[in-house]
């Protein structure tokens, strides 16, 4: 059954938010001195621990496990998340993730080359003004940090990674598809994990809980969205983090994007919301 526009903005809407929820957690555990690359491996490694038994994981299913498609999508999304993480260590919210909006476009171009959805002038139009936006928050040539350049590589991970989910979701659930990659995402960043042992609080206990489980339950929600939803439409809801993002990074850590930056942010989202408009008229 397809989802409505107003359920696939419904779904992120609420996705995205979750895995910004996700990455405060974290941001703020790095901000007490934690190593990026550690956090992401807790995210895995939680969220499969409180998620497996909830998986419907068979042992039929186990054999996917092994699927070079399926540990190549769970390396994408490990390495998004420890490039976010650690873009976000040194740069605000809004421009890191400014930054890695050239997600969707990775995956709007890979759809259509490698598994040949269709795409439209206009969206295409809307998706090269939406790059323009990210040139003016990214900044090339002028000073930009090893901070945004860690976002760029973030968005190029995520955006294969989604294309990666279409390309799998027909051949398996979506529940296998989120414990999968958790479980393979845990598995290969456990050298990172075993090489520092940090020392934990009640409160990084929270933390850590906040930042695996947004984290999880936002990825599971696209899933679902992607399943139902053709990537066309769910490229530009994915602009829906970019608020979350400038929105968390005011609330919590008392960060605004300066004028050059957020008109950038506002080319992005303008011209993602204008996708979406144009994919509602099937255009």
């Amino acid at each position: 059954m397809k989802n409505t526009l107003a359920q696939a903005f419904l779904l992120m809407f609420l996705s995205t938010f979750l895995v910004i929820v996700g990455d405060t957690g974290s941001k703020l555990l790095s901000d007490d001195g934690f190593s990026q690359l550690w956090v992401a491996w807790t995210r895995f490694a939680i969220a499969s621990i409180i998620l497996l038994p909830f998986s419907g994981l068979k042992i039929a299913e186990l054999r996917g496990l092994l699927d070079w498609r399926v540990i190549l999508r769970a390396a994408l999304i490990c390495g998004a998340i420890s490039s976010i993480l650690t873009a976000i260590k040194t740069e605000p919210m809004a421009n890191a993730f400014g930054g890695f909006f050239i997600s969707p476009i990775v995956s709007y171009v890979l759809s259509w080359l490698l598994l040949r959805e269709k795409i439209t002038w206009e969206r295409s139009i809307l998706l090269g003004i939406s790059f323009v936006g990210v040139l003016v928050v990214v900044r090339p040539g002028f000073g930009m940090t090893a901070g945004m350049m860690f976002a760029l590589l973030a968005g190029a991970c995520h955006g294969t990674y989604l294309m990666t989910t279409r390309w799998l979701i027909t051949d398996y659930r979506p529940r296998f598809l989120l414990i999968s990659q958790l479980i393979i995402g845990a598995v290969l960043m456990l050298p990172v994990a075993t090489s520092v042992i940090p020392t934990i609080t009640n409160t990084h206990i929270g933390f850590l809980m906040l930042s695996a489980l947004g984290s999880a339950f936002g990825n599971l929600m696209m899933v679902l969205t992607n399943k139902s939803t053709p990537a066309s439409v769910v490229a530009p809801l994915i602009y829906l983090q970019l608020i979350s993002a400038t929105a968390m990074g005011y609330l919590v850590f008392s960060q605004w994007p300066d004028a050059p930056t957020l008109i950038g942010l506002l080319i992005i989202i303008g011209a993602g919301l204008s996708s979406l408009w144009f994919a509602g008229r099937g255009r």
